[in-house]
C-alpha cells in the first residue's frame, strides 16, 4: 500500500487528493495549518499534521515528527492564487508571499521530508504548479507574484530533479487546469473530481525518464 503526503489538504485539489487515495486503499498524510479546523480531511480517514508552508519552523517540526516514516509519494500541493493588481498596485510583502507559499515552501518541505522520502519505495515529488507558471505562455502579463512564483517552483523542480534523479528520485510539476475549486471560481470549467483523477493517473505512470518536466492534468507536456 503506497503512502502519500498531500500539503494543502484542508480544501480543493488537496482534498479531493486525500479523499481518492484513501477510497483506492492508500495511506494518506494530509497537512493543515489549522488540524482543529479539517474536519472534512479527517473525514477521508486521512492521517491529519500541522503544516505552515511559509514557516519554516513548521516545515522542520513536521519533518521531525515524521522522522522514522516512510512516504512514498510527496505532493506539494498547497499554494496560493489570485491574479493581484498591475505594475502600480505591487508591493513588496504580496510578492514576498507568494514566493514564500508557492516555491520556497515546497522546496523547504521536500528538504523535510526528504529522510521519509529515501525510506520510501517509489521516490516520487509531484508539484502542483499552474500553466500560469510558463515563461513561454504568457501572452497577457500580469498576476505579477503568482506567475513569477509558479515560474520559480518550476525551476526549483527542475533542480531537484537533477540532484535526486541520482537516488532514483522522479520529480515532476503538475498543472491541474482551471478547476472548480474555491481558487478557480464558478467560472472554472473542469470538475476537481476529474482533475484529481487526471493528476493521479499521471502520479502512477510517471517512469525516469519524465522527472524535470512539466505536464498538463491530462498528460500533454506544457512549455516552461
Amino acid at each position: 500500500m503506497p503512502s502519500y503526503l498531500v500539503t494543502g489538504a484542508t480544501r480543493g485539489i488537496g482534498l479531493e487528493l486525500a479523499r481518492q487515495l484513501v477510497a483506492r486503499g492508500d495511506a494518506v498524510i494530509g497537512t493543515a495549518r489549522d488540524p482543529d479546523h479539517a474536519d472534512a480531511l479527517r473525514a477521508t480517514g486521512a492521517r491529519v499534521e500541522a503544516l505552515t508552508v511559509d514557516d519554516p519552523a513548521s516545515v522542520a517540526a513536521l519533518g521531525a515528527r515524521l522522522a522514522g516514516t516512510a512516504i512514498d509519494v510527496l505532493v506539494n500541493n498547497a499554494g496560493i492564487g489570485g491574479h493581484g493588481g498591475g505594475l502600480p498596485d505591487l508591493t513588496a510583502a504580496e510578492l514576498h508571499r507568494y514566493l514564500a507559499i508557492n516555491a520556497i515552501g515546497p522546496v523547504l518541505v521536500t528538504q523535510a521530508l526528504l529522510p521519509s522520502l529515501r525510506a520510501g519505495r517509489l521516490r516520487r515529488i509531484a508539484h502542483v504548479s499552474s500553466l500560469m507558471g510558463s515563461v513561454a505562455d504568457n501572452t497577457s502579463g500580469g498576476a505579477y507574484g503568482y506567475r513569477a512564483s509558479k515560474a520559480a517552483l518550476n525551476m526549483f523542480n527542475r533542480s531537484l530533479a537533477h540532484e535526486l534523479g541520482r537516488d532514483g528520485f522522479v520529480c515532476v510539476v503538475l498543472n491541474p487546469g482551471w478547476v472548480q475549486t474555491d481558487m478557480g471560481g464558478a467560472r472554472a470549467p473542469l470538475p476537481v473530481a476529474q482533475s484529481v483523477a487526471d493528476l493521479l493517473a499521471r502520479i502512477d505512470g510517471l517512469t525516469a525518464a519524465d522527472s524535470g518536466r512539466f505536464f498538463h492534468h491530462d498528460g500533454r507536456e506544457l512549455p516552461w
